[in-house]
C-alpha cells in the first residue's frame, strides 16, 4: 500500500500544473526614470504558472515598458520574500506569449490598464482586483487575511 501511495503522489507531481512562480527576482537593468523597454521586469522559475486553488495568490499583470509596472514589480519581489511558500505568486507579462493559465487570468481580470494586481483567496475569489500601483502594506493586509 505504501508503494502505491508513493507512486500516486509521484504521478500527481508530474501531471499537476506548476503551483506558482518561484525564486522571483527583479530585473537589475530596470530604468525607473522612464517607460523604457528593459526586458522582463521579473524573472524566476515556473513563470508560466497560473492560479491553482488551495493557497491564496498574488497576481500581477504588467507591461515591460511601463514606469508604474516597474515600481509595482519591485513591490512584488518584496512581498514574495515575505510570503514565499505560503502564497502563490503569479506573474503575467502581457508583452510575452502567455500560458493557457495566464491567458485565463488575463481574460478574467485584465481591463487594459497596467499594472493590474489581483489578490485571490485559497478558493479563487478575488479579494482585490484593480489597476494601478498599490502599496505593499495594502497587499500584505489582504494576504494576511487570506492566510487566516
Amino acid at each position: 500500500m505504501r508503494s502505491f501511495t508513493i507512486w500516486v503522489l509521484t504521478l500527481m507531481m508530474l501531471v499537476a500544473p506548476a503551483f506558482a512562480a518561484e525564486n522571483l527576482k527583479l530585473n537589475s537593468k530596470l530604468d525607473y526614470t522612464s517607460d523604457s523597454q528593459d526586458g522582463p521586469l521579473l524573472t524566476g522559475d515556473n513563470m508560466d504558472a497560473g492560479f491553482v486553488p488551495g493557497k491564496p495568490a498574488f497576481v500581477i499583470l504588467y507591461g515591460e515598458g511601463c514606469f508604474n509596472s516597474k515600481r509595482q514589480a519591485r513591490r512584488t519581489v518584496g512581498l514574495y520574500e515575505v510570503y514565499k511558500g505560503r502564497v502563490q505568486f503569479v506573474v503575467v507579462d502581457i508583452d510575452h506569449r502567455l500560458s493557457p493559465a495566464q491567458k485565463e487570468l488575463k481574460k478574467k481580470y485584465f481591463r487594459g490598464y497596467i499594472p493590474h494586481v489581483v489578490v485571490l483567496d485559497a478558493s479563487g475569489s478575488a479579494l482585490y482586483n484593480r489597476s494601478g500601483e498599490v502599496d505593499g502594506a495594502v497587499i500584505s493586509s489582504l494576504l494576511d487575511k487570506a492566510l487566516r
